[in-house]
């Protein structure tokens, strides 16, 4: 089984890279590629690199490196199907022995943490190096809500961002990942995200998580919660249905090594609180028929009693949204109700867990480790999934 060792020490003295390197500079601007390439030159000084470019984007002070142009597709803000199928074609086409995606906006990477990640992707033994970045307390909050906690509990993996904009790539694992976008590409689906972290569990490939410091994260063209969470909570679900055979199994993850994946600063909130809560307590009255559909009575009962918690004071308890979220997994497994209705009844239930997070570490509480703590729920209730999913009507009122 693959295992994470976070924030390796990479490319010792007995075990240098050697080869070609493709590095895929995807959404990048002109103004953004000269100094991407001169970090990752400056990096890996002695390996051979390829860099795939949008075309028109490559300079003439760059003309001494070799550049091929990087097939034009659908702007996102995310890794698409349709960026691994590029990055298998261009890789084969140019004998490249391992690949660097970078995504939108990946010159806000400190040098220091281009490097650890652009060595790490050109490493012997390494088929999936995925960045760990240090965002602000209030960043990537879905996330450390849904999509770290989920992944984590149902593949024994701790990657932080599994659905990172930046990945190093082993040729067999760009093998494994081309064959499956291949078929979504062909479906017409290349601008859906690829969930690489579960993906590479699955086929038994080497991870390794790298620090990668601050980043700015790529945002979409419309950042309407209204979308963002159901598009990407929706595709999670759907590549969780398509691998239960191997999550139901019981796996353990490996120790925690990583010191931090926040930048803390502590920011007043009760404004933005107070805005959730009653956002929260109008969906309980307008919603409370849908979620009763979705959830077991004593979900409901707590959800009741949050309902009448105003201010400071409110706190979602990890277990009950741990639940919550396996609960609407189950319902999108059995089309309990429309998968879009589904989802978006979804969404004042994690504002109500944002509004609760912001409390904890309004009161001083470090805001990784009470993520770390919701995380270890859902290991802690992952058995609660594994028995819905195999008797979903268990549980019904």
């Amino acid at each position: 089984m693959a295992t994470t060792n976070s924030m390796a020490e990479l490319q010792t003295a007995d075990n240098k890279p050697a080869g070609r390197l493709l590095v895929l500079l995807i959404g990048a601007q002109t103004a953004q590629v000269e100094p991407l390439v001169g970090n990752l030159s400056a990096a890996l000084p002695n390996e051979e690199l390829i860099l795939a470019v949008p075309e028109g984007t490559a300079t003439e002070q760059q003309s001494k490196l070799r550049f091929v142009d990087l097939p034009a597709s659908k702007p996102s803000w995310i890794l698409t199907a349709a960026d691994f199928v590029h990055a298998l074609q261009l890789a084969q086409k140019n004998e490249a022995h391992a690949i660097l995606m970078l995504g939108p906006e990946a010159v806000s990477l400190e040098a220091e943490g281009l490097a650890r990640l652009a060595r790490a992707a050109s490493m012997p033994g390494i088929d999936l190096a995925v960045p760990c970045y240090a965002l602000p307390s209030r960043g990537g909050l879905v996330n450390s809500a849904i999509l770290y906690p989920l992944s984590r509990a149902l593949f024994a993996n701790r990657a932080r961002f599994p659905l990172a904009v930046d990945l190093g790539v082993s040729l067999r694992m760009a093998e494994r990942l081309g064959a499956a976008a291949q078929k979504l590409v062909s479906l017409h689906q290349g601008d859906v995200p690829m969930w690489v972290v579960s993906d590479a569990m699955v086929g038994g490939m080497k991870i390794e998580e790298i620090d990668a410091g601050p980043r700015t994260l790529p945002q979409p063209g419309e950042p309407d919660l209204n979308t963002i969470l159901p598009f990407v909570t929706g595709s999670l679900f759907s590549d969780i249905e398509a691998k239960a055979a191997f999550w139901q199994r019981a796996r353990v993850s490996p120790p925690l090594h990583r010191q931090s994946a926040i930048a803390s600063s502590v920011v007043d909130g009760s404004t933005e609180v107070a805005s959730m809560l009653e956002g929260f307590r109008l969906a309980y009255e307008n919603l409370r028929e849908i979620w009763g559909l979705v959830l077991p009575p004593n979900a409901m009962l707590g959800l009741k009693r949050l309902s009448t918690i105003n201010g400071a004071a409110f706190r979602m308890p990890e277990a009950l949204w741990a639940r919550i979220v396996f609960d609407f997994l189950i319902a999108y497994r059995m089309r309990t109700i429309n998968r879009g209705h589904l989802l978006g009844a979804l969404i004042p239930l994690y504002l109500a867990w944002v509004a609760s997070h912001i409390n904890t570490i309004a009161a001083g509480d470090d805001p990784e480790r009470h993520i770390e703590v919701h995380a270890a729920a859902f290991e802690a209730e992952k058995a609660y999934l594994v028995a819905r999913w195999r008797w979903p009507d268990r549980f019904n009122p």
